[in-house]
């Protein structure tokens, strides 16, 4: 029980799992700071609001009281999303598959593009199929 535990620690998937865990908090501090202080202003300006959270219609309901939607909540919260994606996207994807290119290249390993299969051999498979069709 312990070395299956130990295996599983080991692994590199748990590691790098962690890592991206304590990354993503980092990140995300910072991504909410830019959205706090640049994004949601900018929005504001447009809707005439203070806040995102003021952003948003009032409905008056069956028995006379009024409901306030929230909408910009949650346009804050998909702009936060994004943002949060494309930071990750652009400072940890992109970069990490460039450097993996480049030591595959280094390394001499060639990736070779999945081959599509020629007209030939496409035609071939279509009669092979029609062949099967019909003795069946």
């Amino acid at each position: 029980m312990i070395n299956g535990f130990k295996e599983f620690i080991l692994r590199g998937n748990v590691i790098d799992l962690a890592v991206a865990v304590v990354i993503g908090a980092a990140f995300t501090a910072i991504v909410n700071a830019i959205v706090a202080g640049l994004i949601n202003p900018l929005i504001a300006l447009i809707f005439q609001a203070d806040s995102l959270a003021e952003v948003g219609p009032t409905f008056v309901g069956v028995n006379g009281n009024e409901v306030f939607f929230p909408l910009g909540a949650i346009v804050g919260a998909l702009i936060n999303f994004l943002a949060v994606a494309v930071v990750v996207y652009f400072v940890f994807v992109m970069p990490m598959n460039r450097w993996k290119q480049a030591a595959a290249a280094k390394a001499g390993v060639v990736e070779e593009p999945d081959a599509t299969p020629t007209e030939a051999e496409l035609l071939l498979q279509i009669r092979d199929l029609l062949e099967k069709q019909q003795r069946a």
